[in-house]
């Protein structure tokens, strides 16, 4: 209740994403390979990023 009138954070959103667009991904796979294969491909392009997001964050601290 607490959290409903804040925003996500960056990470929450990225994490949102890729987990999306890897259950996308999945029930693809079942029809259209190469459909799955670019919602893989956007999805570690945002593990990527996530990745990236934290180094950064592990630096400031």
């Amino acid at each position: 209740m607490l959290r409903l009138f804040k925003k996500k954070t960056e990470e929450e959103q990225l994490r949102s994403r890729y987990q999306k667009l890897m259950h996308e991904a999945f029930l693809l796979s079942r029809k259209d390979e190469q459909a799955s294969s670019a919602k893989t491909a956007e999805a570690d392009a945002i593990l990527f990023k996530l990745h990236q997001l934290n180094d950064r964050n592990s630096i400031l601290v």
